[in-house]
C-alpha cells in the first residue's frame, strides 16, 4: 500500500516538473524605490550555490539587485527537477531580519549573511550537523538545521556575540533509512519551532509519513527522542502555523491541508483535514487569516481557511496562476503580498493579498535559474 502510494506521488510531483525548460540567465536592472525591503531567492546549482537578490517596493514589485555566492554547493534530491531540496524554509531570516542563512546541501553546510535593504554580506559558514541540510527555522536566538540525507538529523545553533554558534550536543537522529542524497518523497521536508518556542516540528514525507516533535528547554536543549505521530493522510511535506499555534501542514499524496493542535507533550491532535483537488500541495504560506498552498503538479495556487474548531476550508482550489513546478512561496512581513517561486520556468509570481484572501497577479519575473528553490522576504 506504501508502495503504491509513493508512486502516486511521485507520478503527480513529477508530471511538470520533468518538463525541460532552459535556464533563464539572472540580469540586472534598474532598482526601484524599495523602502529598505527585500527578496530573496536561492539558486541551489550544484556548481555554486547563490542567494539572488531583489528590492521590492511598496506596491509589491520587486527588481533585479545582486547575486551572492554562498560558498558552499547546492545540490538536487534524487528525482527531483523543479524543486532541487524538495522541503520548504530552504533560506530564512534570523535576528529581526537582520541575518539570512542558507542551506548548502552539496556541502552540507549552512551560510550566514548580513542583511542591509536588499545587499548581502557573507559572514561566516558552519556544518550543518548531517547530510543534505534543506530547511532552516530560528526562534529568539535560536537556529535549527534539517538534514534530510541518511538517518535524517536536526541540528541546533545559537546566534551569539555577531555570529552563529553550533551547540554542543544538540543533534538528534530522526532515524530514517535513506541514502545520503535523499529520494525527493522520502527526505524530511520541514524543520519548525512552535510559535511559543516550547516544541520543534519535522515532517518525514514519505519515509514514515509522520511528524517528528522534539521539545525545547527554556534554555534551548533539544528532548532527547522526538515524540512520533502519523500524518492523517501520506507525505507530510511543509507546515506553517495559525493564530492559536495550532500546525497548519500540506499533505501531498491527498493534497491535503491538515490542522493539528501540538500538545504540552509534543504530541499531535488532528483537528481536520480539507483537499484542494489539484496535484501534488506540497508548500503553504500564510496571511491575514488565510493559508495559500502551492501545487507542483497544477501550477496554482490554493487558498484555505478555518472554520469550527480550527478545521481548515477550501476557499479558493485556484486562487491564484503561477507557472510548472510551482514550489517554495513567502509573505511580505506586511502580509500584503505573495511571492511565488516556480522552479518548473524560472519565475517568481508576485500577487496582492486582498481582504478575504483572495489573490491579485501584480507580475511574473522570469529571471530566476531554472530549479531554484528557497525564498523569503524582509
Amino acid at each position: 500500500m506504501k508502495r503504491n502510494a509513493a508512486l502516486r506521488a511521485g507520478a503527480a510531483l513529477t508530471l511538470l516538473m520533468g518538463v525541460g525548460l532552459a535556464t533563464v540567465s539572472v540580469a540586472g536592472a534598474s532598482p526601484r524605490h524599495d523602502d529598505g525591503h527585500a527578496l530573496f531567492a536561492q539558486t541551489d546549482s550544484a556548481t555554486g550555490n547563490s542567494i539572488i537578490s531583489y528590492t521590492r517596493a511598496s506596491d509589491g514589485t520587486i527588481s533585479y539587485f545582486a547575486t551572492y555566492p554562498t560558498n558552499g554547493l547546492g545540490a538536487v534530491a534524487t528525482g527531483a527537477t523543479a524543486d532541487p531540496l524538495a522541503s520548504q524554509g530552504g533560506l530564512t531570516l534570523i535576528n529581526n531580519d537582520k541575518e539570512l542563512v542558507a542551506v548548502n546541501p552539496g556541502s552540507n553546510t549552512i551560510s550566514v549573511f548580513a542583511v542591509d535593504g536588499a545587499r548581502l554580506d557573507f559572514l561566516q559558514q558552519l556544518a550543518s550537523g548531517g547530510l543534505f541540510p534543506d530547511s532552516v527555522s530560528s526562534s529568539g536566538n535560536l537556529v535549527a538545521v534539517l538534514n534530510a540525507g541518511g538517518a535524517g538529523a536536526v541540528s541546533e545553533f545559537r546566534w551569539d556575540d555577531h555570529r552563529l554558534v553550533a551547540l554542543n550536543d544538540q543533534t538528534r537522529s530522526l532515524g530514517l533509512t535513506n541514502t545520503n542524497i535523499p529520494f525527493f518523497l522520502q527526505g524530511a521536508g520541514q524543520v519548525g519551532y512552535t510559535p511559543d518556542g516550547t516544541h520543534l516540528v519535522v515532517t518525514t514525507k514519505h519515509s514514515t509519513d509522520s511528524f517528528e516533535v522534539f521539545s525545547v528547554s527554556p534554555r534551548g536543549d533539544l528532548g532527547t527522542t522526538p515524540t512520533i505521530t502519523a500524518a492523517n493522510s501520506p507525505v507530510p511535506f511543509a507546515f506553517n502555523f495559525d493564530n492559536a499555534g495550532n500546525l497548519v501542514a500540506v499533505e501531498a499524496l491527498d493534497s491535503n491541508v491538515s490542522t493539528y493542535r501540538v500538545n504540552a507533550n509534543g504530541s499531535l491532535s488532528w483537528l481536520g483535514s480539507v483537499t484542494d483537488s489539484s496535484a501534488a500541495l506540497c508548500w503553504i504560506s500564510t496571511a491575514q487569516g488565510y493559508f495559500f498552498g502551492d501545487n507542483a503538479g497544477s501550477g496554482t495556487v490554493s487558498s484555505f481557511t478555518e472554520g469550527t474548531g480550527n478545521a481548515p476550508v477550501l476557499v479558493s482550489q485556484v486562487a491564484g496562476s503561477a507557472h510548472k513546478g510551482t514550489t517554495d512561496s513567502t509573505v511580505s512581513p506586511d502580509g500584503d503580498f505573495l511571492y511565488v517561486e516556480s522552479g518548473g520556468a524560472g519565475t517568481v509570481d508576485v500577487f496582492a493579498i486582498g481582504a478575504a484572501g483572495t489573490l491579485t497577479p501584480v507580475e511574473t519575473l522570469f529571471n530566476l535559474p531554472v530549479a531554484s528553490e528557497g525564498i523569503v522576504a524582509s
